[in-house]
C-alpha cells in the first residue's frame, strides 16, 4: 500500500524545522527507546545532528535524550513542546507513540496511563487524551514497537486495561492531515536500524524528498517486512535437507523447538541486530514472532512446534530430505575436483576449436 504526502510542496531542508514528538507513556517497557539508542544505519545521533545529506532541521523531543529537561523544572519544560503542538505552533511535526494504548473508559476510579500534567487542573493528562490532542495535528504517526503497533503483552487475553495498538485506537483507515496513515514498526523490542530508518524515511518524506514510506495490510514498510524469517535465515537450507535441530546449541533448522521463522513477517536473520551481527535465529534462538498482529496468543505455548510443522517437517525428513542430501554429496564430491583439462602438456584438452 503505497501512500504520498497530499499537497506537500517540495521544500529545502535548510528553511525547515521538523520536530519529532516521542511518548513512551504508553504501556511500555521503554525496550524501543533503548533499542533505538543502538541503532547504526542510520543512528540516532545522525538524524538528531543532521549528518545525512538533504535531511531538515530536527528536534527531538524525547523523554530519553532530553535529560536536562523537567516535566515542569528544569533547563527546559519538556512537556511544553507537546501543549505548542496543540496549539499549533509546532509544523510539521512528526508524533511517535511507543506502548499499548490502555483503554480508559473503563477505567472511571482513575487512569492506567498519563503524560505529564493538566496545567489547567494539575491532574494528569491519560495518553489517549494526548492521542486525541495531537493525532489531529500531526503530519505523520508512528508507533514504535510492538505494544503500540497491535497491543503486544498488555494486550493479550485476559489483560485488566483493554489494551489496543495505535491504529485499533485511532482506527486502521485513519489518515494524517498530510493524507498518511499510521506507520507500524513492530518488535519486542523493535530492531534498533528499522525505527531509525522509518523516521528518515518520513522526514525526507515531510521535505518532499521521497515518497511516503509504502505499507503492507498491517501498516508495516514493505522493504523491511516483506519476507519471512524463514526466507532470510541462514539455517533455512537445513529445512530444505530435512535436517533440523533438537537441542538448542545445534546449527540447524529451529522449527522443531519452536521456531515460527517460516510464517512471520520480519527481516532480522538478514539484517543482523546490531552492525549485521545477532538476531534471533542467527544466535541460535527461536523466533516468537514478535512482529506479527497476533502476538503473543496466537504463537503460544512459546517452544512447542508450530500448527503444521510436524507434518511439514516429518515429510522433509523422511522423503525429500535424505533424497537432496544424498544427491548434494554425489554432487559435492564431482565439484570438489578440477576438469580434466587443466593439466600441463603440450596438448589443449579443453575443447576449444579454432575458427580458422
Amino acid at each position: 500500500m503505497a501512500t504520498r504526502l497530499e499537497e506537500q510542496p517540495t521544500t529545502d531542508p535548510q528553511d525547515l524545522t521538523v520536530h519529532v514528538l516521542w511518548i513512551n507513556a504508553g504501556l511500555s517497557c521503554d525496550g524501543d527507546s533503548v533499542a533505538l539508542t543502538a541503532a547504526t544505519q542510520p543512528s540516532i545521533e545522525e538524524i538528531v545532528l543532521g549528518a545525512l545529506p538533504g535531511l531538515p532541521k530536527v528536534a527531538v523531543h524525547w523523554p530519553l535524550i532530553d535529560f536536562e529537561c523537567g516535566p515542569e523544572q528544569g533547563a527546559d519544560t519538556f512537556i511544553e513542546w507537546f501543549f505548542k503542538a496543540e496549539r499549533g505552533e509546532l509544523e510539521p511535526f512528526v508524533l511517535v507513540l511507543e506502548g499499548s494504548i490502555p483503554n480508559e473508559k473503563i477505567k472511571p476510579e482513575g487512569y492506567w496511563s498519563g503524560f505529564g500534567n493538566n496545567p489547567d487542573t494539575g491532574q494528569p493528562m491519560t495518553t489517549s487524551e494526548w492521542i486525541d490532542r495531537l493525532a489531529p495535528k500531526a503530519t505523520a504517526i508512528i508507533a514504535a514497537g510492538t505494544c503500540a503497533t497491535y497491543g503486544g503483552i498488555h494486550a493479550m487475553a485476559g489483560n485488566p486495561t483493554g489494551a489496543m495498538g495505535v491504529a485499533d485506537y485511532l482506527g486502521w483507515n485513519w489518515r494524517s492531515k498530510a493524507g498518511l496513515p499510521i506507520v507500524n514498526v513492530p518488535g519486542c523490542p523493535i530492531h534498533p536500524d528499522n525505527l531509525a530508518e522509518t523516521i528518515l524515511h518520513l522526514l525526507y518524506a515531510v521535505t518532499g524528498a521521497s515518497p511516503a514510506p509504502p505499507l503492507d495490510s498491517a501498516l508495516r514498510p514493505t522493504w523491511l517486512f516483506g519476507a519471512t524469517v524463514h526466507e532470510g535465515c541462514d539455517r533455512a537450507g537445513y529445512y530444505e535437507q530435512g535436517d533440523f535441530a533438537i537441542e538448542y546449541g545445534s546449527p540447524k533448522c529451529l522449527v522443531k523447538l519452536g521456531c515460527w521463522g517460516p510464517v512471520v513477517k520480519c527481516n532480522v536473520p538478514k539484517r543482523g541486530w546490531i552492525n549485521g551481527i545477532g538476531g534471533c535465529p542467527n544466535v541460535g534462538g527461536i523466533c516468537i514472532a514478535c512482529t506479527m498482529p497476533g502476538f503473543p496468543d496466537k504463537f503460544m505455548p512459546f517452544m512447542d512446534e508450530p500448527p503444521g510443522s510436524t507434518i511439514s517437517t516429518g515429510v522433509t525428513g523422511m522423503f525429500y530430505g535424505p533424497l537432496i542430501r544424498a544427491l548434494r554429496s554425489i554432487t559435492a564430491k564431482t565439484v570438489d575436483k578440477e576438469p580434466k583439462w587443466r593439466v600441463p602438456g603440450n596438448e589443449l584438452r579443453t575443447g576449444y576449436q579454432p575458427p580458422w
